[in-house]
C-alpha cells in the first residue's frame, strides 16, 4: 500500500475517533469517582472525594412532581451530577419534567447531550429544529419515547387539559441547557438592545417589554 494513502487513511480514522471521543463525556479511569462538590480545584467535571457511600448514588428526587404554577407551566428537576455526586465520570443523567395543562419547557438547547424523553402521564407535542431549519415534530403520550439530538434547538408543550410528566435521560453527567429567550433577552450583562432589534426585526420598544417579562423575579 502506497504511504500516501496509508497516511490518509490513518487521519481519516483519527479524525473519526476524535469526533466520538468528543461526542459524550469523558470515559473514566477507576471504578467510581465520586464528586466532591466542595472541591476548590476546578476541572473538566469534578474531583474525586475519598469515602464513599451508597447515597453518593441514590436520590428520591424524580419521584415527587414539581411546582408548575409559574410563567411558562413547567418545571424541570434535575438529576445531575450536583445532585447524586456519584455520577461524576459515568456520563450519564436524569430529569423529570412536569408540564400543568396548556404548559410549555420553553425552545432551547442541551450544549453537552442528547436527550430522550420518556412519557410518564399526559401528551406532549414536541420537536427539535435541525440545522437547515426543518421542524421534526410528533406528539407523543403515555408509554412514548422521543430523542431531541444533541445541541439542536427543542420544546414540550402540553396542549391537553390534565398535566403531563415526562423522564428525560442525557448522555453527559452535566447537560447544560440554554433557554433561547432567557439567554437572549435576560442575560446578564445584557444583550444590546441594537443586536436584539436587528436580528428580530422589532423595535426598542418591544425589546424593552419581552426583557421585562423575562427579567428574574425579585
Amino acid at each position: 500500500m502506497a504511504p500516501k494513502l496509508v497516511f490518509l487513511m490513518l487521519m481519516v480514522f483519527l479524525t473519526i475517533s476524535f469526533n466520538q471521543v468528543l461526542a459524550s463525556d469523558p470515559d473514566m479511569l477507576q471504578d467510581v469517582c465520586v464528586a466532591d462538590l466542595t472541591g476548590k480545584p476546578k476541572v473538566n467535571g469534578f474531583i474525586c472525594k475519598e469515602n464513599i457511600t451508597a447515597n453518593d448514588f441514590f436520590t428520591t428526587i424524580l419521584g415527587t412532581p414539581g411546582a408548575t404554577n409559574n410563567t411558562f407551566g413547567s418545571v424541570v428537576t434535575g438529576a445531575n451530577v450536583e445532585k447524586v455526586p456519584g455520577l461524576n465520570t459515568l456520563g450519564v443523567s436524569l430529569s423529570r419534567i412536569d408540564y400543568a395543562p396548556g404548559g410549555l419547557n420553553p425552545p432551547h438547547t442541551h450544549p453537552r447531550a442528547t436527550e430522550m424523553v420518556f412519557v410518564l402521564e399526559g401528551e406532549l407535542d414536541v420537536g427539535f429544529i435541525t440545522t437547515a431549519n426543518v421542524l421534526v415534530s410528533k406528539s407523543i403520550k403515555k408509554g412514548e419515547v422521543f430523542v431531541f439530538p444533541r445541541g439542536l434547538v427543542h420544546f414540550q408543550k402540553n396542549n391537553g387539559n390534565v398535566a403531563a410528566a415526562v423522564i428525560s435521560a442525557f448522555n453527559s453527567q452535566l447537560p447544560g441547557t440554554q433557554g433561547i429567550s432567557v439567554t437572549l433577552f435576560a442575560s446578564n450583562p445584557p444583550v444590546p438592545d441594537n443586536v436584539l432589534t436587528m436580528a428580530f426585526q422589532i423595535g426598542t420598544k418591544e425589546v424593552e417589554k419581552i426583557k421585562s417579562r423575562l427579567a428574574p423575579k425579585k
